[in-house]
C-alpha cells in the first residue's frame, strides 16, 4: 500500500477546553472555604468515519446530488460504480470521467484523510486533484500536486490536515479516461460535525421489502416525456412475447399500458409475467432522483387483488424493479411509474442488489456510449431464496416467488428506422438468473440465448423482426465484452 502524507497549509492549533464540574475529575479536593473547583479537561474524543458509497445509488454521470451515509455530495460527471472492472472495496465505488465528485457539507476537528483509487478497468493512466475549502465551498485550493493514477489495484494515500475549523474537499478529475475512488476515511478529534446515518440503498430495487401501512394507490400520470406509443421508442416496437390482451378473460396475461413501460401482469402470481420499454438518454436526465414512493396501482380491474406497497415486508425478498427506477428519471411521472407494485416481483436482495443492478449499469453505460436499447425483462417458475429462506409465495400466498428471472436486451446505435436497422448481427444479450441469494454479482456468468429464454417461457421474443433476422438472433450467445 502506498501512503503519501501532503501537508494542507494554514497550520493552526486546535485546542480543546472544558468546564465539568464532576467531582470524581479533580484529583485535589478544594479547599475548605474554596467554592471553585478546578477539574481536569476531558480528553478530546477521537473519530474515524469512512465513506465507502455502499449506500447510495448513482447510475449516470449526469451532475446530481446525492445523498450517501456522511452527508450530501455532488456528482459531476461521475457515478456509484459495481461492474467488474470498478475497483472497489466492498460491492460499490465513485467511478469518475471528466468531473469530479465534492462534499456538500463540512467536518470539523479532522486531522487526517485517506484515499483509496485506481484506474478503472483498462483506462489509460490520468491525473486528479484534491481541494479543499474552508469557506463552505466557495472557493477551493489544490491540496499538494496532480496526481497521476497509474494503479490496477486500489490503494490508498493520506493527506495530513493542520487546519482548525471546518472543511470539505472536492475530488477533481482531467482527462477523459476514468478513475475509481473508494473509502474516504476522516480522521480527527472532537465533535466531527456531521451525523452518519444509511440512507436508501436501491439499486434497481427495494432492499427493504416495505412496513407499515400500505400507501394509497395512484395510477399513472404521462408527461411528455412518456414513450410514443408506436413506432421508434415505443415500448412495444419488437412484439408484444406473450400476445397479451386487456380483457378480463385474460386475467394472468393482461395487458397494463403504464405509459412509460408496457406489461403483461398475471393477477393469480400478484406480478408481471414481463415488461418492456424503451431506453436511450432522454430517460436518464437525473430531472429527478430515486422516489421511493411504492404503492399499488388502482388501476386494477375491480375483485383483482391488489398487491400493496407493504406486502413483501418481512418476506425475506426486495420489491425487486422490472423496469429500474434509474432508467425512467426524466420527471417525477416516469420515476413514479416504475414503483408501481405491478412492476415489481420478489427478488432475492443479492440478486437484486448485485447481480441485477451490475446488468442494468451496464445497458445505461451502453445509452452513454451513444446507444438505444429495446428491454424485456420477466420472470418464471414457482420458488426462490431470499434472506429468509427458500419461499414459493409470500403475502398469504397473494405473490409467487420466481424461481427464475430474465432479461433481453436489443442494442442498436441511436437512430432512426430502429426495426429496420436490426440485423442478425445486431448485439443482443439474454440472460437467466436462478432467484436465490447466493448468486454470483457477475450477470455475465448467466447469459443464455433468447432462444433457451422463449422455451422456459413459452413466449415469442422480439416477434415484430422479420423472420431470418429474429430466427439468427435467437441462437446468438453475447460475450458480455466490456461488461
Amino acid at each position: 500500500m502506498k501512503i503519501n502524507n501532503l501537508l494542507i497549509g494554514l497550520g493552526i492549533t486546535l485546542t480543546f477546553a472544558g468546564c465539568s464540574k464532576d467531582l470524581k475529575n479533580n484529583p485535589t479536593p478544594p479547599k475548605s472555604g474554596d467554592t471553585t473547583v478546578t477539574t481536569t479537561p476531558p480528553a478530546p474524543v477521537p473519530y474515524n468515519i469512512t465513506e465507502d458509497f455502499e449506500n447510495g445509488t448513482k447510475t449516470a454521470y449526469a451532475a446530481a446530488d446525492i445523498t450517501l451515509s456522511t452527508g450530501s455530495w455532488n456528482f459531476n460527471d461521475a457515478l456509484i460504480g459495481n461492474l467488474a472492472a470498478d475497483l472497489k472495496d466492498g460491492t460499490k465505488s465513485v467511478r469518475i470521467r471528466t468531473g469530479s465528485i465534492a462534499m456538500n457539507f463540512d467536518i470539523n476537528g479532522l486531522t487526517t484523510l485517506y484515499i483509496k483509487h485506481g484506474k478503472y478497468g483498462t483506462d489509460a493512466t490520468s491525473t486528479w486533484q484534491l481541494l479543499m475549502s474552508t469557506d463552505q465551498g466557495a472557493t477551493y485550493t489544490q491540496v499538494g500536486s496532480d496526481i497521476s493514477e497509474i494503479n490496477t489495484t486500489l490503494v490508498t494515500d493520506s493527506f495530513k490536515v493542520s487546519v482548525t475549523g471546518k472543511v470539505r474537499f472536492q475530488i477533481k478529475k482531467a482527462g477523459t479516461t476514468r478513475i475509481n475512488i473508494d473509502d474516504i476515511t476522516f480522521k480527527g478529534t472532537g465533535d466531527p460535525g456531521i451525523t452518519v446515518g444509511t440512507p436508501d440503498t436501491g439499486s434497481g430495487g427495494d432492499t427493504g421489502g416495505g412496513s407499515g401501512s400500505a400507501s394509497t394507490p395512484r395510477d399513472v400520470t404521462a408527461g411528455a416525456d412518456a414513450p410514443p406509443t408506436t413506432g421508434d421508442n415505443s415500448n412495444l416496437l419488437f412484439g408484444n412475447p406473450s400476445n397479451a390482451t386487456a380483457t378480463l378473460a385474460t386475467m394472468d396475461n393482461y395487458l397494463i399500458d403504464q405509459k412509460y413501460y408496457v406489461e403483461s401482469y398475471n393477477s393469480t402470481k400478484g406480478e408481471p409475467n414481463w415488461v418492456s420499454w424503451h431506453l436511450d438518454g432522454t430517460n436518464t436526465t437525473n430531472a429527478t432522483g430515486r422516489l421511493d414512493n411504492f404503492a399499488g396501482w388502482s388501476g386494477l380491474p375491480t375483485g383483482w387483488y391488489q398487491v400493496e406497497s407493504n406486502s413483501y415486508s418481512g418476506s425475506g425478498f426486495d420489491r425487486g424493479h422490472n423496469c429500474p427506477s434509474a432508467d425512467r428519471t426524466s420527471s417525477t411521472d416516469a420515476n413514479s411509474a416504475t414503483f408501481l407494485m405491478t412492476n415489481m416481483i420478489p427478488q432475492a436482495p443479492q440478486n437484486n442488489q448485485q447481480t441485477w443492478a451490475n446488468l442494468e449499469n451496464y445497458l445505461r453505460e451502453q445509452v452513454v456510449a451513444g446507444n438505444e436499447v429495446y428491454i424485456i425483462m420477466g420472470s418464471y417458475g414457482t420458488g426462490g431464496t431470499g434472506s429468509n429462506g427458500t419461499a414459493s409465495t409470500i403475502n398469504s400466498g397473494h405473490v409467487n416467488v420466481p424461481s427464475n428471472v430474465w432479461k433481453v436486451a436489443v442494442i442498436i446505435p441511436k437512430g432512426d428506422g430502429d426495426v429496420a436497422r436490426v440485423t442478425a448481427s445486431t448485439r443482443v444479450i439474454a440472460v437467466n438468473t436462478p432467484n436465490i441469494n447466493t448468486i454470483d454479482s457477475d450477470w455475465t456468468k448467466y447469459i443464455t440465448t433468447i432462444k433457451s429464454i422463449e422455451t422456459a417461457t413459452g413466449y415469442t421474443l422480439l416477434s415484430r423482426l422479420p423472420t431470418a433476422v429474429r430466427t439468427a438472433l435467437e441462437v446468438k450467445v453475447d460475450n458480455g465484452a466490456g461488461a
